[in-house]
């Protein structure tokens, strides 16, 4: 159990001392480009979704249309 102890301590001891953190306007710039960098994504992978969606639609209806008009064709 005291090795436990000592390795926490020192782990607390290396954060706080030894470990460089970067100042705050710097994690603000990089939560920024974070966050439009994220949308950016978000918007291309909505568009390219939409045009696909729309695509495979129109593939779709397209068959709807000849198979209806193949069933309702009327025997003779």
């Amino acid at each position: 159990m005291n090795k436990i102890i000592t390795f926490i301590k020192g782990s607390i001891d290396e954060i706080k001392d030894n470990v460089s953190w970067p100042p705050y306007i710097e994690l603000q710039n990089s939560s920024v480009l974070v966050l439009v960098a994220s949308l950016v994504f978000a918007l291309v992978i909505f568009g390219i979704d939409y045009l696909f969606e729309g695509g495979m639609g129109a593939i779709y209806q397209s068959f709807q249309s000849t198979f209806d008009s193949t069933v309702n064709t009327p025997v003779q």
